[in-house]
């Protein structure tokens, strides 16, 4: 059976889902399958809990993985009949189930936030016992003092104790920021002397979004952009007239008007194309009065949702103070701030060898792509993105600073970037904004581009004026350190990314051309895919350096490199030029790396295929196991990495350039925000290794 660990509020308001989500993105890169499971759930259906519903979503975890057990209800009248053996029965039951599926479960148990929070808690320790599953005890900080909190930490150990549960770990959640060191100071070390971790209340988690406030007033959107994602920072009930009123509005406020007050509308609307005020994140209008006509038209081209409520104007205040904000909402902003709080308040892997988890074997899709994010967090690099007059980079941003990934400059017009992610509910605190135009980097950038460009007839007004292009701009932030590496191509093409990096930025001693990979992530496995992007008919000492240069990056990312220089023929099988130019590249890279396994010219069959590669080429060290593939040329490569990609459902990430002095990364202009983080990622990872 899969082991099980019971993350258990010993407080009531502990902020146990962040603590289950952050073990779950631990665990998802320590073992092969994890699983969740929570047995007593708030909703009429325990199959629709929306804490399952995350982790099903985030961690791509099938039904049969993450489930819900008992409704809360069953459980009260379970409890008032006196049947607990029940409850026992039902749960160890779901959980066996799971662990079937599973390495390692996740269970996540009740809130204690009724009156019978001392019921509940003996309920979740006794379970935790039932499933034989260590505890993680969470103990809610939130308006308690530093004597109280230690306090806290203190009587759940004996509590625990006194039930005869095997504690994991403690964990202390939503803390003071102030009192972070005091409480750390104050506690006292456990029988296991393992350390307690502290972790703050974090605005960006504690806020709720428009999106659930919507949700708990039951409200509707009448007018406005549909971002149920923005946060309320803060709520405006609009009594006043305009004028103080617009004196008093904050950004991210969320503004309760009657609906009769076309003033108020008309000002916040206002106030959203003015770069001088502020953003709300939303209005309510309420009384259940309609606007005016004529306002409806101004109202649809709101950035932020106008919602209609039929209550009152006091009571819908009232109801919004009350809205709790939850991670389970799924909104992955706030998801990224609680794991980038994990991240840097939480020793993994500490934890982790408190675990004992059998060594993980396969390497997902999912598992891939947490692993980046990590590996670029663990030697913290500063990434520049050019293009920040576009929405999708701007929340790239956003959560990427969320996830405390890497450092981030943001170029383009200071006053434009700010507008817009106001009015998109996008939060750049923290990020840095640069204007190429105005900024006193650039008379430095372009005395060092005239001096580089010389040769080229560029003097330092040529200079002066191309330093204003923000794809020179970023690429001279790399070249002379300011930043670590560039990702840039959302909304410039390939050429216009990459024309800087090869004018002066060059490529890598003993490389001669720039190439790329795409890092095809499938079931179980990462392949790496060369050239499929940069170069159209590479000669034989490209096709080398190609080969070469993906082996390093296949490397990089944790891939044992097994090359196999890809052809329609295989070993002495067929002759041709084509052929002959794949075994003459083949020969080149075992003469410049004599380390490394390569094959070619081979057939994509029998580089992958065991059985195959049996009878064409026995005894090769790579055919049946190829972990690198180079392609001939671009139309092969490119026609089959999509067709890959299409027909067995491998993530493509990338392409990732390579061969480059210093990292230089190019989006696709389709891409999506997660392809970004991604390629940020990666971006991070390939400045941490040492320049050449």
């Amino acid at each position: 059976m899969a082991k099980g660990i019971y993350v258990s509020a010993t407080t009531p308001g502990s902020g146990k889902s962040l603590v289950a989500l952050g073990l779950a993105d631990t665990l998802h890169r320590h073992a092969d399958r994890i699983g969740f499971f929570k047995p007593v759930v708030h909703g009429p259906d325990a199959a629709a809990d929306p804490m399952v519903a995350l982790m099903k979503s985030r961690f791509a975890l099938e039904d049969e993985r993450c489930r819900g057990g008992l409704t809360h209800e069953e459980v009260r009248t379970l409890l008032a009949e006196g049947n607990r053996a029940e409850i026992d029965a039902r749960c160890v039951e779901i959980f066996a189930d799971i662990s079937r599926h599973c390495d390692v479960v996740i269970v996540e148990g009740t809130d204690l936030v009724g009156q019978d929070s001392a019921v509940e808690f003996d309920l979740n320790a006794r379970l935790a016992n039932n499933l034989a599953a260590p505890i993680v005890a969470v103990v809610g900080a939130k308006g308690r003092t530093v004597a109280e909190a230690a306090a806290a930490v203190e009587v759940a150990r004996k509590e625990l104790a006194a039930e005869r549960c095997s504690l994991l770990a403690i964990m202390v959640n939503r803390a003071d920021p102030a009192d972070l060191d005091a409480i750390a100071a104050a506690v006292k070390p456990g029988a296991s002397k393992r350390p307690v971790y502290i972790l703050p209340e974090l605005e960006a988690i504690a806020r709720p979004t428009t999106g659930e406030v919507a949700a708990a007033l039951g409200v509707r959107q009448i007018a406005g952009r549909p971002d149920m994602e923005r946060d309320v920072k803060d709520i405006k009930v609009a009594a006043m007239n305009v004028g103080n009123f617009l004196n008093v509005l904050d950004e991210g406020a969320l503004v309760i008007v009657p609906g009769d007050r076309a003033d108020v509308m008309v000002a916040c609307l206002a106030a959203s194309f003015s770069p001088e005020f502020p953003v709300a994140s939303a209005l309510i209008l309420t009384g259940g009065l309609a606007p005016d006509a004529n306002i409806y038209p101004l109202l649809a081209q709101a950035p932020f949702p106008v919602f209609a409520a039929r209550e009152d104007t006091y009571t819908t205040a009232r109801r919004v103070s009350e809205v709790r904000s939850e991670i389970w909402s799924g909104h992955r902003r706030k998801v990224a701030s609680a794991l980038g709080l994990w991240s840097r308040r939480v020793d993994e892997t500490e934890l982790v060898e408190r675990l004992h988890l059998p060594r993980a074997e396969r390497m997902t899709p999912l598992r891939f792509l947490h692993d980046l994010i990590e590996r670029a967090r663990s030697q913290r690099r500063h990434v520049v993105l050019p293009e920040g007059t576009d929405v999708r980079i701007l929340r790239a941003a956003e959560i990427l600073h969320r996830r405390d990934v890497c450092d981030l400059t943001v170029l383009g017009p200071e006053s434009e970037v700010r507008e817009l992610a106001a009015a998109r509910g996008i939060d750049l605190s923290g990020i840095n904004i640069v204007d190429p135009a105005t900024s006193d980097l650039r008379q430095k950038f372009a005395e060092k581009y005239a001096e580089l460009r010389a040769h080229k007839g560029v003097d330092l007004p040529k200079a002066l004026e191309i330093m204003q292009d923000v794809s020179y701009f970023g690429t001279m932030m790399v070249q002379l350190g300011v930043v670590d590496g560039m990702v840039s191509g959302a909304a410039h093409t390939t050429a216009h990314t990459i024309r800087p990096a090869l004018e002066f930025v060059k490529t890598r001693e003993g490389v001669k051309i720039v190439s790329s990979v795409f890092l095809m992530l499938m079931p179980d496995r990462v392949l790496v895919y060369g050239d499929c992007a940069v170069n159209p008919d590479p000669n034989v000492e490209q096709l080398a350096d190609i080969a070469l240069a993906s082996a390093e990056t296949a490397a990089q990312f944790g891939v044992e490199p097994r090359v196999a220089m890809l052809s329609y023929s295989t070993g002495g099988s067929g002759s041709g030029e084509a052929v002959d130019a794949v075994r003459q590249a083949t020969e080149l890279v075992r003469q410049r790396r004599p380390d490394l396994a390569v094959e070619g010219p081979i057939q994509y069959d029998a580089a992958v295929d065991a059985s195959i590669a049996e009878s064409k080429m026995p005894g090769s060290s790579v055919a049946g196991q190829a972990t690198v593939f180079i392609f001939p040329d671009l139309n092969t490569g490119n026609n089959t990495y999509k067709a890959v990609q299409q027909s067995s459902g491998a993530v493509a990430v990338g392409p990732v350039l390579q061969g480059l002095r210093k990292p230089v990364n190019d989006l696709s202009r389709g891409c999506t925000v997660e392809d970004i983080v991604n390629t940020v990622a990666i971006t991070a990872i390939q400045a941490q290794a040492p320049a050449s």
